[in-house]
This record gives structure tokens, sequence and C-alpha cells, in this order.
């Protein structure tokens, strides 16, 4: 079994840390960053089995850096995290437009359990494979 590898952007540096430790304790390769832009300067084309964007954050939010990534990067997964539930709501009402269709799954929100971010993980990756 191949180690899965994850691209982690949130502002918060606690969470990164925090987020990092745990899934890389569960086997998974973890790149973090709390910036976006740098992140997205960083990105690795066909290199990431999953990406998780925090939604809210400053000089470019999780959408934003999905509409970017989305371009140099079509097929890779990508879900995001956030504190709020009203956010799938606020995506689904068109936030902005998408040629594909995501649903309430690829949301994760904070604050959520380590084997529950796990196993939310898994499932998002063997999604279509």
């Amino acid at each position: 079994m191949d180690i899965k590898k994850i691209l982690l952007v949130d502002n918060e540096v606690d969470i990164t840390y925090a987020l990092s430790n745990a899934l890389e304790n569960y086997g998974f390769n973890i790149d973090s960053f709390n910036d976006p832009i740098i992140a997205l300067n960083s990105h690795k084309n066909n290199f990431y089995d999953l990406i998780i964007l925090d939604i809210k954050m400053p000089k470019m939010d999780g959408f934003e850096l999905y509409n970017k990534i989305r371009k140099k990067d079509p097929t890779v997964k990508i879900c995001f995290l956030t504190a709020s539930e009203l956010f799938y709501e606020e995506f689904r009402k068109a936030r902005f437009l998408l040629s594909e269709k995501i649903g309430e799954e690829y949301f994760i929100q904070k604050p959520i359990k380590t084997d529950d971010l796990v196993q939310k993980i898994n499932a998002l990756m063997m999604k279509n494979e």
C-alpha cells in the first residue's frame, strides 16, 4: 500500500500543526502551509492524493485557492475545512460556478476528531477510484 500524500492549507498554525501530526501518525504524508499563496506556488501537479483547504483565510480564501489549483491540476481531489456548517449552503448557492459537482461530503467541519477525519479522508480518496 502506498503512502497517501495530502496538502493541507489553513492559516491557523495550531490547526495545521495538530492535523499534520495526527494524520502523519495514521501514515499519511502531509505538506502543510499557513499561507494560501505560498501553498499555491508550492503545489505540485499530479502529486497529491487529496488537498484540504480552509475556507476563511487572509490574502486568498479557500474557494479562490480551489479555483486556481483546479486550473493547474484538474483531477486532484479537494475538500474544504470549515468552522461553519453554513458554508456548504453558501457554496451550493453558487458562491462560484463549477463544472463538477461537489457534495457535502467534501466539507469537513472543525473541530473534528482525528478518527473521524481519517475515516472521512479515506472515504474521499476511495471515491471514483
